[in-house]
């Protein structure tokens, strides 16, 4: 431990059980000195799993539905009676498909679905620094960090309307961050990250084959939930105060790798079978 973030508060979105990444956030966050508010919606917080992480880390919990404009102006200011004034980082891991979860390929999607994926995924990132910044909430130098995945940029077929969600909320860390930094002096990230055998990446079709491709196509290796947290709380330290408005890869090389010798014998192989 090395109290990276002692004396920082903050606010953690997405904690749904041991194999979060927001709840390795959370865990790791605590172990370096920080204080911070946990997040989910009214539906995962009955669900009592958090509670155990609460209790775990010293940590109050604020149900809040993140596209709820209301909620987030709720959460904003109960964050601020519990600390007695501003905090310090934010961290932003939501991210759900209707689509995906019906099983609705790409090619035939449910548009009202679609249109509460980007709202879920990406607009509730946009809402929460909108009411963060008109609230006053972040202390001068804060961070706040949004978890997205590469395919963003590149094509994941059974990723389906996910991939436009990232991009989205890539590029609204991007336009708030300018905003963000030029008033408050807040940076603002997004972490493109492994693939992750979280309970939401579970959904996606073939996920596990998807895993092993990326673990064979990285120089690294995947990189894991509790080195994505890692990562993360070195975004929320002061040791990255001018690192703003990037979509940083946290993903063992995969992102920059065309093909990887492990995976051209792995593929060779099942083609010659």
């Amino acid at each position: 431990m090395y109290n990276l973030l002692k004396g920082k508060k903050g606010i953690i979105f997405g904690a749904l059980d041991e194999r979060s990444i927001a709840w390795k956030v959370a865990e790791r966050a605590h172990e370096e000195g920080a204080e911070f508010v946990l997040t989910n919606m009214p539906a995962a917080v009955r669900m009592g799993q958090l509670n155990e992480l609460a209790e775990q880390t010293g940590s109050e919990i604020v149900a809040a539905n993140a596209t709820s404009v209301e909620d987030i102006e709720n959460l904003m200011t109960r964050t601020k009676e519990i600390f007695g004034g501003k905090i310090d980082f934010i961290l932003h891991s939501i991210g759900m498909s209707m689509n995906v979860r019906k099983g609705r390929k790409y090619t035939d999607v449910d548009y009202n679905y679609f249109l509460k994926t980007v709202d879920i995924s990406a607009l509730s990132f946009h809402k929460v620094m909108q009411l963060a910044m008109k609230q006053d909430v972040m202390n001068d130098w804060g961070s706040i960090v949004a978890l997205t995945y590469s395919a963003a940029q590149r094509v994941f077929p059974n990723y389906n309307d996910m991939a436009e969600a990232k991009a989205m909320l890539e590029s609204v860390a991007r336009s708030f961050g300018y905003h963000f930094g030029e008033k408050k002096k807040v940076r603002v990230n997004t972490v493109s990250q492994s693939p992750t055998e979280t309970t939401a990446g579970s959904k996606v079709d073939s996920f596990g084959n998807f895993v092993a491709y990326a673990d064979a196509m990285s120089p690294l290796g995947n990189a894991s939930a509790v080195d994505c947290a890692n990562y993360c709380l070195a975004l929320f330290s002061d040791l990255t105060k001018y690192v703003t408005m990037q979509n940083l890869y946290h993903d063992g090389g995969f992102s920059s790798t065309g093909m990887s010798e492990e995976a051209m014998v792995k593929v060779g192989e099942g083609i010659l079978k």
